[in-house]
């Protein structure tokens, strides 16, 4: 029998900016091509402890109340007006982006630097932080922004596709070299999937530079070579363990103060650098730039996951990816502060914490 959907719904709500608690709301009706989803697991990104501070009031999210989460995974329970490819039941794991569609960009597929982003009349979306998000017991998405995944795939790891994709898109944008040498900084959950991305895409070696325990951690994660930034200088020592030539490709993870000119400067002569951290917009970055155009270094800006998701979903099916073990805390969704707090503090070792809102 179908499940009946309740009128009302637990969710996560930020009711003015630094300030966020559970609230019992009404469930979202899906609207025409858009599905109303159970939200079985959701993951706590790098990017939610900035909204849930008010960091970005104003543009992220850009008005009061708010829901946030966006890197999650459920059921589709029920189908708004236009839905073909979807039905009742399928599992899917959700992303955070839907263009316009008419752009120039997002004609191109580069949908997720849509020109008429925050113009939701256009029929942009932007979830979880400009369009309600996923930390909640439902959601009503745009089947733009869902992909079916398999009965074998766990709700966790449904949760980590949209993470993997954000992978998948700067890796693909750098390209890796097929038995090349990809560096790799900072080792947390983003750096830890491009270390396993990176050799499932044909990379013979990788490097690792971190610290502490997520450093450590890159050695299951498929490193070779862990470089840690307190007790050498990351340049030098990827020089070294090169032989002075440096690596293919450097993929900046960590979006810290001076490493995009450490990742610049790795990386051999015509070498590629793919920037999937995400920075502050406190840093501003000086860069060699003589010696970028002199040894012809090309380096990419990376934007979430366009177009990827369905790659990294085959991939983990497959199990040529790994990402279940990366799930190292859950919490139901009425202790969503206690999850917020290991996330941000790394309380026993966390890399990605789960919410489950209808555990």
């Amino acid at each position: 029998m179908p499940e009946v959907i309740p009128t009302t719904m637990r969710a996560l709500v930020l009711p003015a900016p630094g300030k966020f608690e559970i609230q019992t709301v009404p469930v979202p009706q899906p609207g025409d091509y858009e599905v109303l989803c159970k939200v079985r697991a959701v993951a706590i990104c790098g990017s939610d402890p900035e909204i849930l501070r008010g960091d970005l009031a104003g543009t992220w999210p850009s008005q009061y109340p708010f829901t946030p989460g966006h890197e999650w995974a459920g059921e589709v329970v029920a189908l708004g007006r236009g839905v073909m490819d979807l039905q009742v039941g399928d599992r899917v794991a959700g992303q955070a982006h839907k263009g316009c569609g008419v752009c120039k960009n997002c004609l191109e597929g580069r949908y997720t630097i849509c020109e008429n982003y925050g113009r939701p009349e256009s029929g942009h979306r932007h979830y979880g932080f400009i369009t309600p998000g996923a930390y909640a017991q439902y959601i009503a998405i745009s089947i733009k922004s869902v992909n079916k995944t398999p009965d074998t795939m766990t709700w966790r790891e449904g949760a980590l596709v949209d993470t993997a994709g954000v992978v998948m898109h700067g890796l693909e944008l750098s390209g890796v070299t097929p038995g090349g040498t990809v560096a790799v900084i900072g080792p947390g959950p983003i750096g830890l999937i491009a270390m396993r991305l990176a050799r499932a895409l044909g990379a013979a070696r990788v490097i690792a530079i971190g610290r502490g325990a997520r450093l450590q951690a890159s050695r299951q994660a498929g490193a070779d070579v862990l470089i840690d930034f307190e007790k050498t200088e990351p340049v030098k020592a990827i020089r070294d363990a090169t032989g002075g030539i440096g690596v293919d490709e450097a993929i900046e993870c960590s979006g810290a103060a001076g490493t995009f000119r450490q990742a610049v400067e790795m990386v051999r002569k015509g070498g590629r650098v793919a920037l999937v951290g995400v920075p502050p917009n406190s840093v501003i970055e000086p860069l060699p730039f003589k010696y970028i155009v002199h040894n012809e270094i090309a380096i990419f800006g990376s934007r979430a996951n366009p177009n990827a998701s369905r790659k990294v979903i085959a991939l983990i099916a497959a199990k040529q990816l790994r990402v279940d073990d990366l799930v190292t805390h859950t919490f139901p969704l009425e202790q969503f502060a206690d999850a917020l707090d290991t996330f941000v503090n790394r309380r026993g070792g966390a890399i990605k914490v789960v919410v489950e809102p209808n555990q």
